[in-house]
């Protein structure tokens, strides 16, 4: 069982989204308490960028893996939800009272979250949830969207292996 999700894990670092090798897009985007948010802030850790929207059942799902992620490895990554509209100040504020989640939300007009998923007019959706791993020198290391292949990423504990693999190997200490 052990070495099936292992395997699995080593097959979905391979089967990186097509930003992966590439300098992650840079911006400063605010957070619910208008604190603004650039990944250059993050440097130096491995940063989690998730684009989601508070009413998406996946997306709370992978809110409690991040959560969870966020707790297990500490100040060794950072992690950054990002909202759209239809999301408001309202929306997002029922979701953090909600979930609990103290991962920063942060509001985009669609910019943002388009040059992450590559939108164009012929391809003009943007699916949630979506994670990208973006190492510490700023370039992506993979990226995934919600499906069946990756269900395990964003409800299971596939996301710990791929940030162990991405910190070098070592999995933190446990208290």
């Amino acid at each position: 069982m052990i070495a099936a999700s292992l395997l699995a894990g080593a097959g979905l670092l391979q089967a990186a989204g097509e930003l992966s090798g590439l300098r992650a897009p840079g911006f400063s985007l605010p957070d619910s308490n208008f604190q603004q948010h650039d990944p250059q802030d993050y440097r130096g850790k491995l940063l989690v960028v998730e684009i989601m929207q508070t009413n998406c059942p996946h997306c709370r799902a992978f809110g409690k893996v991040l959560e969870e992620a966020k707790s297990k490895y500490a100040n060794r990554i950072a992690i950054l939800s990002i909202v759209n509209p239809p999301d408001t100040m309202a929306t997002v504020a029922k979701y953090i009272a909600e979930s609990k989640t103290t991962i920063p939300i942060l509001f985009d007009c669609g910019q943002v979250s388009a040059s992450y998923l590559k939108v164009t007019p012929k391809n003009p959706s943007v699916d949630v949830p979506h994670v990208f791993l973006i190492d510490g020198q700023g370039i992506i290391r993979n990226d995934f969207g919600y499906g069946p292949a990756t269900k395990d990423i964003f409800e299971g504990r596939a996301l710990f292996g791929l940030i162990d693999k991405l910190l070098g190997g070592t999995p933190p200490k446990k208290k």
